[in-house]
């Protein structure tokens, strides 16, 4: 049974269009991806889905009018805290399972849920996919949690350029499939321009034989006739090859379009150090009565890559406040190399000042003409264009605000990175760009993530 249908939504603001040709049904019981690089117009259409925006064109027709929908924002996770008991105690993750446990209560007949997987752990990831499993209604979830999709999702629906894209399957089978059809649509095209090459080449050859049969015609006494039948024969045969390639250059397979891609460029170049950078020798801490850890002895070493995970409120961020020296053991005994430099790239996008625009950010941290210069094209590979730079740090989504904060950190060639949930906000392509980079990167690294698949294809031991 058709719950929701959409049939070619439109929606702009101002002169930017961001829907241009949505078509789509949704089935009762479907768990459905939503999914599109960052400004690709996915909170959009489910702001219309949900009743909040109208539409410039094209109809949504649903089952019922009055239909129940549970919609989870994005910023629903930090509002959630705040008439709760203990709103100032409440993780991120504890949040986010307070407004979803609201939403469950008001028995919905839909969910929208926008990157519920939001600072959740592995257990409330484990425990957000069971519930979605048992739920009866249609579910369309926007993320970025490549291994919830794959978990959760029977159908991914893209948007791109305004479009809606529809494959059967999880996330995996998206990106197999989305690469088989690229393939495929290159090699149409390809084939197209073989096409037009060789009726360009006949093209050629015929006016050759034509002007060479015109000038005969003028010439030769007695075969004039001949040589005039002869080259009106080849102009129409120029004629006709002309219009079929024009034919195809219209209907053909057009050059497909290749995924946008931002690229981030850390040095492959191995700092100079001694094989330890951090050693920790029974080393213990807690808070009041909340002990995190007692005894613990580890060592990390240069050019490790160590992944780093546990639940909610278990001292992962703690620890990463020992290594830089923010806060002190209270046994046992925690060495970190002096001639260690090292680079935090923090969970918090709003610690950037907001008033201040990209550029002016830049060049605060960079002065150096030459230093500005590299900021610039890093950025511009990270898909910053002109006008982002000049954009004052409030006027970029949450995604953008992260990649600032990437670059900042890429150009402090530090030789530790600590990555504390560095995916938040990211769209997917800009995941697996990262996971390429940090892959190439020389230097020791320390990643705190909830993204098992981000853990997967960028650590070496967790």
């Amino acid at each position: 049974m058709t719950w929701i249908s959409c049939r070619h939504v439109r929606k702009s603001f101002g002169d930017l269009q961001v829907l241009s040709d949505i078509n789509c049904d949704m089935e009762y019981g479907e768990k459905i991806g939503l999914v599109g690089r960052n400004g690709a117009g996915k909170s959009t259409l489910v702001q219309i889905l949900n009743g909040d925006l109208q539409t410039d064109g094209g109809t949504i027709t649903r089952q019922r009018k009055a239909m129940k929908v549970g919609y989870l924002q994005q910023s629903a996770a930090q509002e959630a805290g705040r008439d709760a008991e203990r709103p100032g105690q409440l993780s991120g993750g504890e949040r986010t399972r307070l407004a979803l446990s609201r939403i469950w209560a008001a028995s919905p007949e839909m969910l929208i849920l926008d990157e519920p997987t939001n600072h959740l752990d592995f257990l409330g990831v484990e425990w957000l996919i069971d519930e979605l499993k048992a739920f009866p209604g249609t579910v369309l979830i926007i993320s970025h949690d490549r291994y919830f999709l794959d978990r959760t999702v029977s159908r991914i629906v893209e948007l791109e350029d305004g479009r809606s894209v529809d494959y059967a399957g999880n996330y995996t089978f998206y990106r197999e499939e989305k690469a088989r059809r690229l393939a495929s649509q290159l090699h149409q095209y390809e084939e197209r321009m073989k096409t037009e090459r060789k009726i360009e080449a006949d093209i050629e050859r015929l006016r050759n034989w034509s002007s060479q049969a015109h000038r005969a015609s003028r010439k030769e006494e007695g075969f004039k006739e001949y040589h005039r039948k002869k080259a009106k024969k080849m102009d129409k045969q120029i004629k006709s090859r002309i219009k079929r390639l024009q034919k195809i250059e219209f209907e053909g397979a057009p050059r497909p379009k290749e995924e946008a891609s931002v690229r981030f460029e850390w040095s492959d170049e191995v700092p100079k150090h001694g094989r330890r950078m951090i050693e920790a020798a029974q080393i213990g801490k807690a808070y009041g009565e909340k002990r995190l850890f007692r005894d613990s002895s580890f060592f990390i070493s240069r050019g490790e890559k160590v992944g780093l995970l546990g639940p909610n409120g278990c001292g992962k961020s703690t620890l990463i406040r020992l290594f830089l020296n923010e806060e002190t053991v209270d046994s046992g005994r925690l060495w970190v190399s002096p001639s260690l430099t090292v680079g935090c790239l923090t969970q918090d996008v709003g610690d950037l000042p907001v008033h201040r625009t990209v550029l002016e950010l830049l060049e605060d941290e960079y002065p150096i003409r030459e230093d500005i210069g590299h900021a610039r094209t890093l950025l511009a590979n990270m898909g910053f264009d002109e006008a982002l730079l000049f954009k004052p740090i409030a006027a970029l989504s949450l995604g953008e605000r992260m990649r600032v904060k990437l670059a900042l950190l890429i150009l402090q060639n530090n030789d530790l990175l600590i990555l504390d949930e560095p995916t938040n906000h990211l769209d997917l392509a800009s995941r697996e760009q990262l996971e390429r980079a940090l892959a190439s990167f020389g230097g020791t690294l320390l990643v705190v993530s909830h993204d098992r698949y981000f853990l997967d294809q960028t650590c070496e031991s967790l």
